[in-house]
Formats: structure tokens, C-alpha cells, sequence
């Protein structure tokens, strides 16, 4: 399954060469494929799922924006991780659970990033929450990839 996901990405690699390298390519691309399930998962939750003004758990109150990152980050995280690890980081030499402990930290660190701007666009700015998600995600990408190539899969 692995080989046939990757040859069909890299069917497209063509078109993209003389501006980047193969893992770059196919960073953006899983990046792609990963962030728009994300948005996905996020405009799914906040307009059918939590459409009260308060999300309440026994323990905790969320706003649906608020809640519906979360969910949006569940989905993000275990999807990101498999896409990185088996296409498009294939040369690290990092064990995998190293790769993991590396890849939730630094995801720890992109959601709270998101987490931050988020309130800000949509409590401080009076922006739609879906617009203001499309916002942030522009920045955490490339905030990901950093992190994620010189961090978390590094050729070590």
C-alpha cells in the first residue's frame, strides 16, 4: 500500500522537480492530503457536531472552536504521523518511537501555536472560526515542516 500511495504521488513529482527537491514535494503533498482532511474534521466538528454556544465535558467547558481543534488534531496528529514516517521521511535513522515522542512534541508545540492565534482571530478579531483556521493553518505548516525535518525525522 505504501509503494502504490507513493508512486502515485510521485506520478506528479514532474511538474514540481525544478522547484524542489522529492521529500520537499512530498511533504507538500502529505501536507496537503493531511491539512485538508484536518480542515475537513474541523468545519465538520464546528458546524454539525458542536453547534451549542458551550461544549460541556464532566470536567471542562470548551467554545466550539475550541472544541472542534481538538477533534481536528486528533485526526491531524495520528494521519501526519503515518504520512511523515513511511512517505516522506523514509531516510531517518530514528527509531520510531523516538520519531513519535519527536513528532508529538513538536505537534504539542504547532497546536498551542494554533491554539493562540486562533483565539486571537476569532475572539479578539471577531473573525469567522473557519476562516480564522485557514489562517493559522498557513502558518503552523510552515512551522511543521521546519520542525518536523530538522526535529523530528532527522537524518541523524
Amino acid at each position: 500500500m505504501k509503494h502504490s500511495f507513493t508512486g502515485f504521488l510521485d506520478l506528479f513529482y514532474p511538474l514540481f522537480k525544478r522547484f524542489m527537491p522529492l521529500e520537499t514535494y512530498r511533504y507538500a503533498a502529505c501536507g496537503g492530503i493531511n491539512t485538508g482532511v484536518g480542515l475537513m474534521a474541523y468545519f465538520v466538528s464546528y458546524r454539525f457536531m458542536f453547534t451549542d454556544d458551550l461544549v460541556e465535558l464532566p470536567f471542562i467547558v470548551f467554545k466550539p472552536h475550541v472544541a472542534s481543534l481538538i477533534v481536528s488534531a486528533i485526526v491531524s496528529f495520528c494521519l501526519g504521523f503515518v504520512l511523515n514516517k513511511f512517505i516522506v521521511f523514509t531516510g531517518s535513522a530514528l527509531r520510531g518511537r523516538v520519531q513519535l515522542i519527536r513528532y508529538l512534541l513538536t505537534f504539542l508545540f504547532n497546536i498551542g501555536l494554533n491554539y493562540l492565534m486562533l483565539k486571537w482571530l476569532v475572539e479578539r478579531l471577531k473573525w469567522d472560526a473557519v476562516y480564522g483556521q485557514l489562517a493559522t493553518t498557513t502558518v503552523v505548516v510552515l512551522v511543521g515542516y521546519l520542525s518536523q525535518k530538522y526535529f523530528s525525522f532527522r537524518n541523524a
